[in-house]
């Protein structure tokens, strides 16, 4: 009866693979838990600084209105929206 080296090599790779994958995941998985609560960390303070940009505005905006400034208020208007709309956030706020 012949040895199919071939075979041999075959399983001997594929167990190799199996440990080296698992040294692989053992390591990253404490590193995708840490960058997992930095994410959810990064989300909350977005979602903060989104309300608190917002309310600037608004009251800004409510300011101008109420001192009758309705030149200073187009400007105004004019270049925020031309900020949001360099940083493709008016099509996210319209959807």
């Amino acid at each position: 009866m012949e040895i199919n080296w071939i075979l041999i090599g075959w399983i001997i790779d594929m167990i190799l693979n199996g440990i080296v994958w698992l040294i692989i995941l053992a390591f990253l998985i404490p590193v995708i838990d840490v960058t997992d609560k930095w994410t959810r960390k990064g989300v909350s303070l977005m979602g903060k600084v989104d309300k608190w940009i917002r309310e600037v505005l608004e009251n800004l905006f409510e300011w101008v209105q109420n001192n009758n400034l309705n030149i200073l208020f187009a400007f105004l208007l004019m270049i925020i929206l031309g900020i949001l709309a360099q940083y493709e956030i008016i099509p996210k706020l319209i959807s």
